[in-house]
């Protein structure tokens, strides 16, 4: 006895119908005037690129930073107001955040 069956016989007086499909809108990221600001720091003797300065929300942050290390194929996190991805990235972190429409501000070295 599959499912389907088992609720039928729980349920004789309903009728599935069905189902209907929403479609979900892709989320776009608030595009700020004010460039983000793109740092190399060594942290405990590593490499580390931090992004800094996103006025949208921190949700929007936190997608921004996920879509950055998958990307990249690299570690990181979302850490007080700013991105650190683990290793020295900034021209390749610079690149998406244009495509993107972001304007970014290379900070040190």
């Amino acid at each position: 006895m599959d499912l389907q069956d088992q609720l039928k016989n729980l349920f004789p007086d309903h009728e599935p119908g069905s189902e209907e499909k929403v479609e979900e809108a892709p989320h776009e990221l608030y595009v700020q005037k004010e460039p983000m600001i793109c740092k190399f720091e060594k942290r405990k003797g590593k490499a580390t690129t931090v992004i800094e300065g996103y006025e949208g929300s921190d949700e929007d942050f936190k997608i921004l930073a996920k879509e950055i290390k998958t990307k990249l194929s690299v570690g990181g996190t979302f850490k007080d107001d700013s991105i650190i991805i683990q290793g020295d990235y900034r021209d390749k972190i610079m690149e998406i955040l244009k495509l993107k429409g972001f304007k970014v501000k290379r900070v040190g070295g």
